[in-house]
């Protein structure tokens, strides 16, 4: 593994560079798990907002076997497709299948999708079941997409804007983008960010290359991560393999 700082002063980021994806799920797993006894032995309960997609699997498949007392930490998502769980598109299915197993079966689990037919018309139902989550976050692991969105922070997207204001009071908010496919819901950028452990999970040159062309200029509405980038009250970790 190598660390470096990232130089652009105004929008660092602190890259830790592993051989392969087994060797960054490992790490990955392994700070988040750190994240999550600490706020547990402080606080007597944690949470945790994790990321859908193919990446990540094998980081729940590490994770789930982490030594903690998991009765005590709420596993939610960063955003989800309006999906039922039947579907193959479902994050939280992902989350049921690869993480919420073995010792970490024990965890709470909050899916985001309500069941309402669109996520405008769950979303207050969302906003009231999020409201009973340990706050800040105790971890949220971000990932992001070729175009530079993170959670359902999409170039594009009608609430674009919402989503990513700094100063913003909802915790979650409806999505629709062209490039997302499905209408989603997401967190908003204010919960994620206050999180005690704030980590960007990517893999490949091309998302390499796509976080430091956000990390050297732009908007937040080119290329959405800026906006993690530009807010986090700390240099963004980032866990990165080829």
């Amino acid at each position: 593994m190598t660390t470096s700082s990232h130089p652009t002063p105004a929008l660092p980021f602190a890259l830790a560079a592993y051989d392969d994806p087994a060797a960054l799920a490992r790490a990955l797993a392994a700070h988040v798990a750190e994240a999550l006894r600490a706020r547990v032995a402080s606080d007597g309960s944690a949470s945790l907002a994790v990321s859908g997609g193919r990446t990540p699997t094998r980081f729940f498949e590490t994770l789930s076997g982490a030594p903690l007392d998991w009765s005590r930490i709420t596993v939610t998502l960063v955003d989800e497709r309006w999906v039922p769980e039947t579907s193959d598109r479902s994050n939280a299915a992902l989350v049921r299948r690869h993480l919420l197993k073995g010792p970490a079966a024990a965890a709470r689990f909050l899916p985001l999708f309500t069941g309402a037919p669109t996520p405008e018309e769950g979303l207050a139902e969302a906003e009231a079941a999020v409201a009973a989550l340990r706050a800040p976050f105790a971890a949220v692991v971000l990932g992001m997409g070729d175009d530079g969105h993170t959670a359902s922070f999409f170039p594009g997207a009608q609430a674009l804007a919402a989503a990513i204001d700094p100063a913003g009071t909802a915790r979650l908010i409806a999505v629709r983008a062209e490039a997302a496919g499905e209408p989603r819901i997401t967190f908003t950028l204010p919960p994620l960010i206050s999180a005690d452990l704030l980590l960007l999970h990517i893999e490949g040159a091309t998302k390499r290359a796509v976080l430091e062309r956000a990390a050297a200029g732009g908007n937040g509405a080119d290329l959405p991560i800026r906006a993690v980038l530009a807010n986090a009250p700390r240099p963004l970790d980032v866990l990165w393999c080829p």
